[in-house]
């Protein structure tokens, strides 16, 4: 390496890089090269000539050997530096070891006085049981010859001494109070001869002290001292308990004294106008009972905090008070309410009594949050009890009172205040009592009505009030009633109206339609009615009653809309039907009746399920119970509702065969003329068409769904049965046939606007029975023996067949030829019966054999509805376990 040159002197510049400073923290080479060279770039960037590297090798060649000095100097320090170091450790290391043996030593003697501490601890607490125990032994003995000295000053007439104490301010008296509370107790127990005179002293002296105390809590009272109230107050529970100072502060309490309320002025007409309307809602509110609980809210709020000031047991004070509160102001005026709506009717009262259960437990809420946390009185040094322990040589033991909570207090208060009114059956037999006069008033004229309609009056009245009467009386399941004569009384009213003058007001007041028939709008208030019922009796009665309440309100219930109404409403239409005249068109209003009905049973079987039956779940038996009573009733309904749709089909039946009769014997052999072949239809034809279309459009107005497929299948199947016995009785001409096919077209088609498929399939068979009278001789043989007629044995259509005008002509042979055909029933039948269902066969086959068997005999009516009426043909359901045929 090239030696540089010791006269070159580095640029003071460059020096700077080169000290030690430069080379601590952050260090970058390309920084440093640069910093070094940059005058020397400058330098040669000012000659023209060529570069000279010189300068920049001298100057670098300079920097490092300044560098390797650097270097060396600092190798030195920090050689240096670490001997220190090591030494330093060494010394530390030592210094260490001496400090963990000094810890040690002070850790050993902190356990060694910690050991001793704990020991004299344990014999000083040693020390302070014994000396407490000795301390309330003393106490005891120093209480038992005070009380012992009293006694002996009792017994010797002098009371100075307690004269002296009881002016020594509030804690003398205090001493008074618990040194006379044991003296009471000492002389009942001490029997001597002079025990009698000293135990009166000491009642005449204890007396006195209590009216005394009185008398100062009560002045103190007056003036507002709360201090002095709670000294009498705690002095008097130290001194017998405190009984009668919380009686004296609750009886002088202003609300009792200046708002008694004994005749209430009713001020709220517009609830005693509207209360006795069940059409109108039940009230929610009472003036006179809004102000009463209102201030019963204000009063018991400020009395929670001076209770909670003056008295050491606030909650026992409450107690009282909250219980005098519903004693006396809140019975009171509630048993004035309920005479005034028991005045106006059963309804008032009840309504009445429920508004007055609603407030009363909103009032009770409210008022429980004032609970007052319970405050154990604190004891004396030497309690009476303890007295006596001390002197039979027992340990003293002490256990501070229980209470209820104020929560507690005013539920049974309210229960306690409703009790008389709801206890039993009382509340129930009202309710029902009240259901029932109310139906009986609304129904008064349906009944009257009805009656008229039966020529019964009296039975239908003795009817309505018998059912409404079992309805009422019973109350339960277990059978519990009123007496009959009250449920009697209270029916015989029928809103106001005696039995009696029934009969009167009914020939004075004239009877229109509209009074007997059915409304929706009727049944709609009778439910609303029984909700309203249903809704008070949950809330008044027992959740454990609710079930068997709601089954008692369902009878009555039933008995009104169901027996009274709708089934009375059904066996007058019943009566038109029956006193018809036979020969005369029959009436179809009774659709009309059995489309209400349906209407009406449809909602009261929604209610039942929607509202009832869940109210019965609490209880498996009586669910059952009402799930089979209301499945008897619907029953009861449907049946009456069979037995009246069957009478209008007979008298449908009756009269279309009426209607047949009128048929001319020579209709279908007519006169060779252009007048008889140019009518389109018979008379008769006519009739019965305009008849069955009549018969259909009613029905299918009031009826529905299986209702209505199952009455026009029997009518159809009716007259069905009546054209096969027609047929048999007029002669056919060739010219007749048309008019016969013409007939039979007409009935085809009415049939058909029925649209019941069961029916088509009939009517096509007659059709094609008409058709015989039609096709030429030559070709009747295969005419029958195919189609629609290959199904009938060829015997059951000859009857037809021997109408035919030219029959007499063909006859021989043609029976022949069926003897024939007989021998190979499969050529005849051949296909056929893949084609027709053999069911429809038969029956068209015995309808035959049963004409064959009648020879000209008239076709009987049907006396039995096939089907069955249902009131659930409206395609409604319900899963609520109710097995009857109507499913609402």
């Amino acid at each position: 390496m090239q030696q540089s040159d010791p006269s070159f002197e580095l640029d003071p510049s460059v020096e700077e890089h080169l000290k030690l400073d430069t080379f601590e923290g952050k260090f970058d080479v390309k920084d440093f090269v640069g910093s070094v060279s940059e005058r020397l770039i400058t330098q040669s960037k000012t000659n023209s000539g060529p570069f000279d590297p010189k300068p920049f090798i001298r100057t670098f060649e300079a920097a490092v050997d300044r560098l390797i000095a650097v270097r060396k100097d600092v190798q030195a320090k920090t050689e240096q530096m670490e001997k220190s170091v090591r030494v330093a450790e060494r010394e530390y290391s030592k210094k260490m070891v001496e400090l963990n043996r000094g810890f040690e030593a002070v850790g050993s003697s902190f356990s060694t006085m910690e050991s001793k501490m704990s020991e004299v601890g344990r014999t000083s607490i040693r020390i302070g049981e014994q000396l407490e125990s000795v301390h309330i032994e003393r106490q005891r003995a120093q209480a038992a010859y005070d009380l012992i000295d009293y006694y002996n000053q009792f017994s010797r007439g002098d009371t100075s001494h307690l004269d002296t104490l009881k002016k020594e301010g509030r804690e003398g008296r205090r001493q008074v109070a618990v040194i006379l509370r044991r003296l009471t107790t000492v002389a009942r127990e001490v029997d001597l001869p002079t025990a009698e005179k000293t135990r009166e002293s000491i009642d005449k002296y204890c007396e006195k002290f209590e009216k005394d105390m009185l008398y100062l809590f009560d002045r103190c009272y007056r003036k507002g001292d709360p201090k002095m109230m709670h000294h009498c107050a705690q002095t008097l529970l130290d001194f017998n308990g405190g009984a009668s100072c919380v009686q004296v502060y609750v009886n002088q309490h202003d609300f009792f004294i200046n708002k008694i309320r004994e005749n209430p002025d009713y001020s709220d007409a517009a609830l005693w106008d509207t209360i006795i309307n069940p059409d109108a809602s039940p009230p929610k509110t009472e003036s006179g009972l809004v102000e009463l609980f209102a201030e019963i809210r204000g009063t018991v709020g400020q009395e929670a905090q001076i209770v909670q000031a003056v008295f050491p047991n606030p909650p026992l004070v409450m107690q009282v008070f909250l219980q005098r509160v519903f004693a006396q102001s809140i019975q009171q005026y509630m048993e004035q309410l309920l005479n005034k709506g028991s005045s106006l009717s059963d309804l008032a009262y009840l309504r009445v009594l429920q508004l007055v259960h609603i407030q009363t437990s909103a009032l009770v809420e409210d008022l429980k949050a004032h609970e007052l946390p319970s405050i154990t009185p604190i004891r004396s040094s030497l309690d009476v009890t303890d007295f006596r322990r001390t002197l039979a040589g027992a340990p003293s033991t002490s256990a501070p009172p229980t209470s209820t909570t104020i929560g507690a207090m005013l539920e049974t208060a309210m229960e306690e205040l409703f009790v008389s009114f709801i206890e039993g059956n009382k509340y129930l037999e009202r309710e029902s009592k009240s259901l029932s006069e109310l139906y009986a008033g609304l129904l008064t004229t349906f009944t009257r009505f009805h009656g008229r309609i039966q020529k019964t009056k009296s039975s239908m009245f003795d009817r309505m009030v018998n059912q409404l009467s079992a309805a009422a009386a019973n109350t339960s399941t277990t059978g519990a009633s009123s007496t009959s004569a009250q449920a009697a009384a209270a029916l015989m009213r029928f809103g106001g109206i005696s039995a009696d003058r029934l009969q009167d007001k009914s020939s004075e007041e004239p009877l229109r339609e509209e009074d007997g028939q059915l409304s929706v709008l009727v049944a709609e208030k009778m439910l609303k009615w029984h909700a309203e019922a249903v809704g008070r009796c949950i809330e008044l009665s027992p959740q454990s009653d609710a079930a068997k309440n709601t089954f008692a309100l369902l009878r009555v219930l039933a008995e009104a809309i169901g027996n009274a109404y709708v089934e009375t409403a059904i066996e007058s239409a019943h009566a038109r039907v029956e006193a018809a005249d036979p020969k005369a068109e029959p009436n179809l209003q009774a659709f009309a009746v059995l489309n209400t009905a349906d209407l009406i049973c449809h909602l009261w079987q929604q209610y039942v399920n929607i509202a009832l039956f869940p109210l019965a779940s609490s209880s498996v038996t009586i669910r059952r119970e009402m799930t089979v009573f209301n499945n008897q009733t619907v029953s009861r309904l449907e049946g009456g509702a069979n037995s009246l749709l069957q009478r209008v089909i007979d008298a449908i039946v009756s009269w279309l065969s009426s209607l047949l009769v009128k048929q001319k014997k020579n209709d279908f052999k007519p006169r060779n003329d252009d007048l008889s072949f140019a009518r389109v239809n018979t008379e008769p034809c006519v009739a019965c068409c305009e008849t069955l279309e009549r018969v259909r459009d009613a029905a299918m107005q009031k009826l529905s769904g299986k209702n209505l497929e199952v009455f026009l299948t029997e009518v159809g199947v009716a007259f069905h049965s009546l054209l096969l016995d027609h047929l048999r009785k007029f002669p056919v001409s060739a010219t007749g046939g048309l008019m016969l096919a013409k007939d039979l077209k007409s009935y085809q088609d009415t049939i058909a606007s029925f649209k019941i498929p069961s029916l088509l399939e009939r009517f096509e068979f007659i059709r094609q029975l008409g058709n015989v009278f039609l096709v030429r001789p030559e070709i009747l043989r295969s005419y029958i023996t195919e189609n629609y007629l290959g199904r009938i044995d060829s015997s059951l259509l000859k009857p037809y067949l021997a109408q035919r005008s030219d029959w007499g002509q063909f006859e021989k042979g043609f029976n022949d030829s069926a003897d024939i055909e007989d021998t190979s029933p499969e050529v005849s039948t051949k296909g056929l019966k893949d084609r027709f269902k053999m069911a429809r066969v038969s029956m068209m086959m015995k309808e035959l054999e049963g004409l064959k068997l009648g020879e000209g005999m008239s076709m009987n009516i049907p006396t039995s509805f096939a089907g069955s009426f249902s009131i659930s043909a409206r395609g409604l359901g319900g899963n609520n376990n109710n097995n009857t045929s109507s499913t609402l």
